[in-house]
């Protein structure tokens, strides 16, 4: 179905006082800056991005920006796979009542429809682009996961799936003349000319400049948002900056309340959160409690293949019920010789902690994986700002609806990267030629307020979202972070930065602010988003989506 959305203004604080960002991050003045000129940019180098730039330099030439270097990005971290209906036993309609079945209700159908059914034809490309994806007599081998009815999901180099196909993507973006990559590139805030329409964007290069690009058409692509949260999956590059920038140019974000976390990461005292796929326990892994018990199938019927919404709540229920910091994945009826073939990334992480899948439990506990909102797109993949497009994490597209189905991620990825890329690249404006550079003169006047230590702001931050803004919300503590995270800001979106590290602050901080003001509207409990205050689905009042716009 397609909901009707309800719309909010924000942010404010909760005495009404208006706490709006700036419309740009830093001063601009266009005469003075240097310049590059594209007819299509791409901001982000994932699995979205890197297809947006394949399907658009047919037609026109395009520069890629990457915050970090393009190998590094969400979707290199992928492990499952991607889910495509890749054999003759499956259905497009099994597949599209899965993803409308984990979504709870508000997916857009026809976006369901259209992904699915183009799935096949993408991965097989794929793997013509020499995607390196595990077979089995000559066909792509398939596993099953959590959510899934049929054995669906494709994966490459056992759990290395996201890294085999960022790397084909790359070796293609690398063979075609018409596309520039541009490495340690930060996006700091998309143009917009009086008209509303984005222009391009200015950004900051790694000789430690200001460059403005103007662009015919811009392509987000900036990806997720995970390390919003104290305990994520997502690498240090996903801080929301896609979420912020799109908001200051006034564009129509969607669904932020809904955030995905992933039940099963390895949970070591002092080492950082690292992904233990979800395809184990598609492949007969199960989850004890500190006692032994096996308890998911207290939970749902599906036990340890329920959608990660379930298995997530039912892990933190099970650790707060036996008062520990984690719960285990118990492996070792698997032979471990397949176990290391077919999950080697995985194995040689456990190995490097001496545990043995052989005699010992893998300890872990759920962390933020996947921003299921975003900036709401059409099936065009156009934003509410002309000019300006959205693929991959950082779009809301209607697909996942309040949650998302493993493994569906890289698949839309594919469909709206090509879909993306292809809108941008055609039609009268799609060339520089025809675009007109207004001049930029914008001064942000001086703060003599206290300066903040962005560090420090940031590491409060992340533990704020993960306490107050994680897998279980209620009223108060939604209030109480919309009240510390206004008194931050205004000590900090004031302020001008001069680098990377201070303009993640002031994003994080947009980015963190109005996730807490959506999960605050939807006084309800529906997959991802769950109020201990509000536990029950309310069809009648929230069967739609809630949009915040400048």
């Amino acid at each position: 179905m397609t909901t009707q959305p309800e719309y909010k203004q924000g942010p404010k604080t909760q005495d009404g006082a208006q706490t709006e960002p700036r419309r740009y991050l830093v001063n601009i003045d266009s005469i003075s800056t240097p310049q590059l000129f594209t007819d299509c940019l791409v901001i982000g180098g994932g699995i979205a991005g890197l297809r947006a730039a394949i399907e658009a330099a047919e037609h026109c030439n395009v520069i890629i920006i990457c915050k970090d270097t393009i190998k590094n990005s969400n979707t290199a971290k992928a492990q499952g796979g991607i889910a495509s209906v890749l054999s003759k036993a499956d259905t497009f309609e099994s597949h599209i009542a899965d993803t409308l079945k984990t979504g709870c209700g508000i997916c857009d159908e026809a976006i369901v429809d259209l992904v699915i059914r183009q799935g096949p034809s993408l991965v097989e490309q794929l793997l013509q682009w020499d995607t390196e994806f595990d077979l089995v007599d000559g066909h792509i081998a398939t596993t099953l996961e959590g959510g899934h009815s049929y054995p669906r999901v494709a994966h490459a180099h056992g759990d290395e799936t996201g890294r085999i196909i960022l790397e084909a993507l790359i070796k293609k973006v690398r063979q075609n003349s018409n596309i520039r990559i541009l490495e340690h590139f930060f996006a700091i805030d998309l143009l917009t000319n009086d008209d509303n329409k984005c222009i391009g964007m200015v950004g900051h290069d790694n000789n430690r400049s200001h460059q403005i690009i103007w662009a015919a058409n811009t392509i987000l692509a900036t990806g997720g948002a995970g390390r919003l949260y104290r305990e994520t999956t997502n690498p240090e590059v996903a801080t929301g900056d896609g979420i912020a920038m799109a908001y200051r140019a006034g564009a129509v974000l969607q669904d932020l309340e809904f955030v995905q976390f992933h039940p099963t990461t390895l949970y070591i005292a002092g080492a950082t959160r690292a992904l233990i796929t979800e395809a184990i326990r598609g492949e007969g892994a199960v989850l004890l409690d500190n006692k032994g018990r096996r308890f998911m199938k207290d939970f749902d019927e599906a036990a340890e293949l329920a959608p990660r919404d379930i298995v997530s709540r039912a892990i933190i229920t099970q650790m707060r019920k036996t008062e520990t910091t984690h719960v285990y994945l118990d492996v070792r009826h698997f032979d471990k010789s397949y176990f290391a073939k077919r999950f080697p990334h995985i194995n040689e992480l456990l190995e490097s902690f001496d545990i043995d899948i052989a005699h010992d439990l893998i300890p872990v506990r759920p962390s933020a994986h996947y921003m299921i909102g975003g900036v709401k797109t059409d099936s065009l993949a156009k934003t509410s700002i002309e000019n300006l497009y959205a693929c991959g994490e950082i779009a809301s597209t209607g697909l996942h609806g309040a949650n998302r189905l493993g493994s569906n991620s890289l698949l839309e990825g594919l469909v709206f990267g090509k879909t993306a890329g292809k809108a941008a690249s055609q039609g009268t404006e799609a060339s520089a030629a025809h675009l007109k550079h207004p001049l930029i003169k914008y001064r942000i006047p001086h703060s003599d307020r206290t300066r903040l230590d962005a560090d420090d702001v940031r590491n409060s931050l992340r533990a704020l979202m993960w306490r107050n803004l994680g897998i279980t919300r209620w009223a108060q503590l939604l209030g109480e972070t919309q009240e510390i995270i206004s008194f931050w800001q205004r000590y900090v979106m004031d302020k001008i930065f001069d680098s990377p590290d201070g303009w993640e602050c002031q994003n994080m901080l947009t980015a963190c602010l109005l996730m807490a003001q959506s999960a605050q509207k939807r006084q309800e409990s529906r997959g991802v988003h769950f109020r201990n205050d509000f536990p029950k689905t309310d069809d009648e009042h929230f069967r739609k989506h809630i949009e915040i716009v400048r």
